[in-house]
């Protein structure tokens, strides 16, 4: 996506826009085509959405990222799942602003989740959403048991897209385990957590946000240049003899500009449960294999209400926004140092997309205390915290002093 920036002298730049890709992002298998049969006639349809029973054992259906269908995990009957292809459409910021207050003055929901309801996890304040089938869960980020009483889902946009799940829990379990196994320092039974299984496939919310952004700016451009100057000081023999040296000088110009620039899919996590250090060890997200929403994509797998709301999500971009216009400035002053004095951006034609991100969580408790370990459920990328074992890091320490002593006996013996 390209960057128009025009300088001082009207000339036109074009600033390529990097693009975060993954290269290591998983490929899920492709399905079996089932066999060619007479379609059923249906007589009534069903609402959209709708969990379905297995129609082999009547269990319920579960999404297989493996597969990229709805399986039984009791008989193992897989449902395709329909993968739209179109493009997940981008809403007006400014209409969705005046539409949600008129939706909230009338105390209407948003009617992808009805049927669902929320609960708040005492432990974390994560609001997740659960099908009313589920009788009861566990708080993915911290493992808490939800026992507080359930709510409507109320006042809750829909989301737009979603990235399925391409990493199932078997893989998640295993970069649970090789993650465990590389940490030298950690206690040794926090280990066998990760063949326990506590690992839950959650989707996260964000926000995405497209903007044409006109930024103003004024400042100073600094250029470097050298003078020759003398000076005279005392040779070895304390003699004064002169010298020359070449010293940087700075000469300063005032500067003015406007750079133009467009933004695409600015990222912000609608989450306060996912740590900011997570939430880095977590990109990049290729929002390449965004589809529009589907409710059977969430079968299996935990969702988390989104707390960030959208028009605190919008100053989050802005902010982001912000970072990236005040490089382009200075990139486009030139010089060797650039200072800034201000910057006036004008944001046209905002538009948004509410999405879902899959991420495996696993909480666990050591000395009551909580760590996190996370999984990026379309990458595979993982990050994590944990405790660290004193005992086993005393006894490293004292193992190199004795091997240090011990080489430095050998040295002192060899050297007599």
């Amino acid at each position: 996506m390209g960057a128009i920036a025009r300088n001082r002298s009207g000339a036109v730049h074009m600033y390529e826009k990097a693009r975060s890709k993954s290269d290591d992002i998983p490929v899920a298998r492709e399905a079996a085509q089932a066999s060619e049969q007479r379609a059923p006639v249906m007589t009534r349809a069903p609402e959209q959405g709708r969990k379905f029973p297995c129609t082999q054992c009547g269990a319920r259906l579960d999404f297989d990222p493996a597969a990229r269908a709805l399986r039984c995990p009791y008989c193992g009957f897989a449902e395709l799942v329909d993968f739209s292809n179109d493009r997940v459409a981008e809403l007006d910021y400014a209409a969705y602003i005046q539409r949600l207050e008129h939706l909230r003055q009338q105390g209407r929901t948003g009617s992808e989740w009805q049927g669902q309801r929320q609960i708040r996890c005492g432990g974390c304040g994560a609001v997740v959403i659960m099908d009313r089938s589920v009788a009861t869960a566990s708080c993915p980020y911290c493992g808490t048991h939800l026992e507080s009483p359930a709510e409507e889902v109320d006042q809750l946009l829909a989301p737009e897209g979603v990235v399925p799940f391409a990493v199932d829990k078997r893989q998640a379990i295993q970069l649970f385990e090789h993650w465990i196994g590389r940490r030298w320092f950690a206690p040794t039974g926090i280990k066998k957590m990760a063949a326990l299984g506590q690992v839950q496939g959650l989707y996260v919310p964000f926000w995405t946000f497209d903007a044409m952004t006109y930024s103003r700016y004024t400042g100073m451009r600094g250029d470097d240049y050298y003078v020759t100057e003398t000076y005279t000081e005392r040779d070895v023999s304390g003699n004064l003899v002169t010298r020359t040296r070449q010293v940087r000088k700075t000469r300063w110009t005032y500067v003015s500009g406007e750079v133009d620039h467009f933004f695409d899919d600015v990222l912000v996590c609608a989450s306060y449960s996912l740590p900011p250090w997570a939430l880095t060890g977590l990109q990049p997200w290729s929002l390449e294999g965004l589809v529009n929403f589907q409710k059977q994509f969430l079968s299996g797998f935990r969702t988390e209400r989104y707390t960030l709301t959208l028009p605190h999500g919008f100053r989050c971009a802005r902010d982001i926004m912000d970072a990236e216009i005040r490089t382009l400035c200075c990139r486009d002053i030139g010089g060797d140092h650039q200072v800034l004095s201000s910057v006036d951006t004008r944001y046209v034609g905002v538009t948004f997309k509410y999405i879902l991100l899959p991420v495996w969580v696993a909480g666990y408790r050591y000395h009551n205390k909580l760590y996190q370990f996370f999984v990026n459920g379309q990458t595979g990328k993982a990050t994590g915290s944990r405790p660290y074992s004193w005992v086993k890091i005393v006894a490293f320490v004292l193992s190199l002093v004795a091997l240090t002593g011990g080489l430095l006996g050998l040295l002192h013996w060899l050297m007599r």
